[in-house]
């Protein structure tokens, strides 16, 4: 699984994919909130439920993300540690620091540098 390359791209990708598309979802909510302001402010005796309806499913996929970014997190640093062309410098830490304070953008970039643009070269022993 480690070598794969549909997992490989999957979890270099989907987190900074979701990331958008659920910061696109939170604007339009936000943006329809905004243009009923003047319904919400004449219907007030009736419960929020415009503003609260979607809100457990905001969480619900929220919490999916981060299990995906945890998931990408852990998936990239065992990468790492196995890539045998990391094991004779420092490049392995400064990876894994990488990973940990970068987290998205990290696991990307690790794909791109590490995987992609290595992919026909030989392992160093």
């Amino acid at each position: 699984m480690i070598h794969n390359k549909s997992w490989q791209a999957f979890f270099a990708l989907s987190p900074i994919i979701i990331f958008f598309i659920i910061m696109l979802g939170y604007f339009a909510f936000l943006f329809s909130i905004l243009s009923n302001i003047p319904e919400l402010e004449r219907s007030h005796d009736g419960p929020p439920e415009f503003i609260f309806g979607w809100l457990g499913i905001f969480m619900v996929v929220l919490f999916l993300v981060i299990l995906l970014s945890i998931a990408s997190l852990v998936f990239y640093i065992v990468h790492a540690v196995q890539n045998p062309n990391l094991k004779k410098n420092n490049l392995l830490l400064l990876w894994i620091l990488l990973f940990v304070f970068v987290s998205g953008l990290g696991q990307l970039i690790y794909w791109l540098v590490e995987i992609v643009a290595k992919r026909n070269e030989p392992a160093l022993e």
